[in-house]
């Protein structure tokens, strides 16, 4: 399974390959035809002893205008290495496969987007014999997805929102809303894409946080009776039955958030809070608590 920042960055594609063309379309503005079947294929490029070189995810991707194999690679930092392995990679597998390669890099660092975007040529000056052009997914093109109706309309491409950005300072905006729209998809994807935006998160404290929502949404799955409202797609995320556990997750969510992005907490606010037990209420303060400058700030009525 993923163990790290660098595995799920790529593995996400591996869980929806669809995700790829939907990236080169929204995302990188490269028309790339429909696909009609994808089929993740062997990663390793080695031909012969005694270099072993692997890419991190190839697919061979059908569509009516022909096959394209995707080349997908993950990268933390910059690596000069890579600009003589990526013209390899490329020219290797096409000549295995006959097929056009297209290479894909995905970051969540701004630098290392800008570097590995730039052209690889190789040849005399003014006469390339070989050039390179990475497309490069990384925080500068990848939009922040930080409500629950825009994570719902697309959840892989919200999740890789989740994994570009969260590093950064719009964690908390995106993860709130991002786990309870993982209600609507399938609990095994669910429980995979937690795993994969987990395990991108560097600041602890956002782990913490999003281990405490991914609790509350592997409760959903684990109870019978709101799996039954799951599959009538009435996905509320309110069962009856369990209000009670539900508002005591959602009251401490919001206290998190709040504490996390450093503000002051007054004993007033946080009674205010766990008394609370209206999850209509409870969600619209955890929503709040993204955005406010003042702990108090979250009962004001003319807030979003």
């Amino acid at each position: 399974m993923v163990s790290s920042s660098h595995e799920a960055l790529h593995w996400v594609f591996q869980k929806d390959p669809a995700l790829l063309t939907r990236a080169f379309q929204n995302v990188l503005r490269v028309p790339f035809p429909e696909p009609r079947d994808f089929a993740v294929l062997n990663t390793d490029v080695t031909e012969i002893e005694p270099v072993e070189r692997r890419v991190d995810t190839l697919m061979r991707v059908e569509t009516d205008e022909g096959a394209y194999l995707l080349v997908v690679e993950a990268q933390g930092k910059k690596d000069e290495e890579k600009r003589s392995s990526w013209p390899y990679y490329l020219s290797y597998l096409y000549a295995k496969y006959r097929v056009e390669p297209v290479l894909l890099v995905i970051t969540q660092s701004s630098a290392t987007a800008r570097w590995a975007a730039q052209p690889i040529r190789r040849g005399l000056p003014g006469w390339d014999s070989l050039t390179v052009r990475p497309l490069v997914i990384g925080p500068d093109n990848v939009p922040v997805i930080a409500s629950e109706r825009e994570a719902e309309r697309d959840v892989p491409l919200a999740v890789l929102s989740a994994m570009t950005h969260g590093r950064g300072p719009q964690a908390a905006a995106i993860l709130e809303p991002l786990a309870f729209a993982l209600r609507t998809v399938d609990g095994e994807s669910a429980a995979v894409f937690g795993q994969l935006i987990e395990s991108c998160l560097g600041d602890p404290r956002a782990k913490d946080l999003w281990r405490d929502l991914m609790s509350e949404i592997r409760y959903f799955f684990n109870n019978p009776v709101a799996e039954k409202v799951r599959e009538e797609g009435r996905v509320e995320g309110r069962v009856e039955g369990r209000e009670e556990g539900r508002a005591e997750d959602r009251s401490e969510i919001t206290l998190e958030i709040l504490e996390w992005r450093g503000i002051p907490v007054s004993g007033a606010v946080r009674e205010r809070v766990l008394a609370c037990t209206d999850l209509n209420q409870l969600k619209v303060w955890s929503q709040r608590a993204v955005h406010v400058t003042r702990a108090e700030d979250l009962f004001s009525e003319g807030r979003g």
